[in-house]
């Protein structure tokens, strides 16, 4: 047994541990969007809470995006699709669904991102990578599984899985972007391309210009800051994480989730408890490499045997 383990090694670098914190701090703001619910509409809230993102984060950076390069312009405005659609769904689907429910089916990109890679870019990813989504896809099953066990698919619920897609092509893109293009740069058109988005879909969506209210402003300044802080950070660290790691890691969000509902005043059953454990054990493995053996010196390479 301790041969076996000895195969396997721990590592995580800055950037994972990075992305892990960034985690925590997108499913705290789970909790304010679906309370943000009651007081917008999904698009607009959408547009408003990326402007707000986008502003803040162009101020700061407006002496880099005088040397903007059209490869950048367009990362950010395929990327900023992505997020506008995928945090738009996801956010209709909220009026309709409970939490939990929404939780479930968002799970569903968790998967989606290997097999979009591996369809859209022939990129298998490694066999601990498939077993560590496989454990924090099931630990999501069972921390935010709906009531009774079964889903029946009303508009929300289309929505939200429909939201999915759009999520994990987000997560793609920005590893087909990493290294590429300048972070803070794309990270505001992003963010801006996002909130046009939002604006955009308010007629489709019939929506209007919602009444002003307190705790729209501070939903949205306060998630506008999170989206800036998330959004570069998640550019940043993709660099040198691979889309189907930053996928189990991003898995984590429904644990800190329910951590925030929990501190509100929610209680997790046992089970969606287990389902958190399995998360956590989903991302540990994922993070174990199989370690080659050294060759002896002077040992024939398979190339050698091959064409020896």
């Amino acid at each position: 047994m301790s041969g076996l383990l000895s195969r396997y090694k721990f590592s995580i670098n800055t950037s994972e541990l990075v992305l892990i914190l960034i985690t925590m701090v997108w499913g705290g703001t789970f909790l304010a969007v679906h309370h943000a619910m009651t007081v917008s509409g999904p698009f607009f809230f959408i547009g408003v809470r990326f402007a707000v993102a986008a502003l803040l984060l162009g101020l700061v950076s407006w002496r880099v995006m005088r040397n903007v390069t059209w490869p950048e312009i367009k990362a950010g405005v395929l990327i900023g699709i992505a997020i506008g659609l995928g945090y738009g769904l996801q956010t209709y689907g909220m009026q309709t669904i409970s939490s939990s429910k929404s939780a479930f089916i968002t799970a569903m990109y968790v998967p989606l991102v290997p097999l979009m890679q591996w369809v859209f870019l022939r990129k298998m990813p490694g066999l601990m990578s498939w077993i560590g989504i496989a454990l924090a896809f099931s630990g999501l099953l069972l921390l935010a599984g709906p009531d009774g066990g079964e889903v029946a698919f009303n508009v929300g619920e289309i929505a939200t899985l429909l939201s999915t897609l759009a999520i994990a092509a987000e997560i793609l893109l920005i590893g087909a972007s990493a290294g590429k293009v300048d972070v803070r740069r794309v990270t505001v058109i992003q963010l801006a391309a996002a909130s046009i988005f939002g604006f955009l879909m308010m007629a489709p969506n019939g929506e209007s210009v919602p009444a002003w209210s307190p705790y729209l402003l501070y939903s949205a300044v306060g998630l506008g800051i999170a989206s800036a802080i998330i959004q570069v950070t998640m550019n940043w660290a993709q660099r040198s994480v691979s889309p189907t790691r930053a996928t189990v890691i991003y898995a984590g969000e429904p644990v800190w989730a329910g951590v925030v509902g929990r501190i509100a005043g929610e209680r997790l059953p046992a089970i969606a408890l287990l389902g958190g454990a399995l998360i956590v054990m989903g991302v540990l493995v994922s993070e174990l490499k199989l370690k080659r053996k050294k060759k002896a010196k002077g040992s024939p390479s398979p190339v050698e045997c091959k064409n020896g």
